[in-house]
């Protein structure tokens, strides 16, 4: 049931070509005014979701910019606690509320190392992170609803065992291609079509050349 845990929002900016980064890890898509909206989206939301590959590859705040409103938790995927102590997200902590989710597999060094900062750490997983635990964790700290800002591979997880609600993406004019660029979804996919999971369009939105789409599960 989706009022036992945390509602998630699927949100990104995908090329033509449905890329969310070059093969460098290049990935600024959107316009000016398709990132404002998003920061008006985030203000809107309790949570941030987003997995360590992003942190490393991006190296982003996840804050509101240029809007008034409360910054939402932050939280981090990082099933070995491997975060960098000198990334963005750690280096801010102690301003901006923040999670991070690993698994009993995190070593003792790097749970001493991430407690020293001011965040949350929640062991949620053996092997890896129990997504859905983890987000009846969430939804009982009553963090309600969750941006997911993931990459290929954390937007994968979520797909694949039906934790998304909402998906808002925004489609924007530029073909990237190249095999390793980074796709909105990645992991291992479904094997049929009639498996993949199916969403309801809303509405369409138009900003100059780009378009946002708003689905529903």
């Amino acid at each position: 049931m989706v009022s036992s845990r945390s509602y998630v929002i699927l949100s990104a900016a995908i090329s033509l070509d449905g890329k969310i980064a070059t093969r460098t890890g290049h990935s600024n898509l959107s316009s000016k005014k398709d990132k404002n909206r998003i920061h008006k989206l985030r203000s809107k939301v309790d949570g941030i979701l987003v997995g360590r590959k992003t942190v490393s590859i991006d190296n982003p705040v996840l804050s509101l910019h240029k809007i008034k409103g409360k910054n939402p938790i932050r939280i981090v995927l990082d099933s070995r606690g491997n975060l960098a102590s000198n990334s963005k997200i750690l280096r801010t902590c102690s301003k901006i509320p923040t999670i991070i989710a690993v698994s009993k597999k995190c070593t003792k060094k790097n749970l001493i190392r991430l407690r020293k900062f001011q965040i949350e750490v929640i062991i949620c997983g053996d092997d890896s992170i129990n997504i859905q635990r983890l987000m009846r964790i969430l939804k009982k700290k009553r963090i309600n609803k969750i941006l997911l800002e993931g990459g290929g591979i954390t937007n994968w997880s979520f797909i694949k065992q039906n934790l998304i609600d909402e998906a808002i993406i925004t489609v924007t004019p530029f073909l990237v291609g190249g095999k390793d660029s980074r796709s909105l979804v990645e992991g291992y996919g479904f094997s049929k079509i009639e498996s993949a999971m199916k969403l309801k369009l809303r509405k369409v939105s138009r900003m100059k050349n780009e378009i946002v789409l708003f689905y529903k599960i």
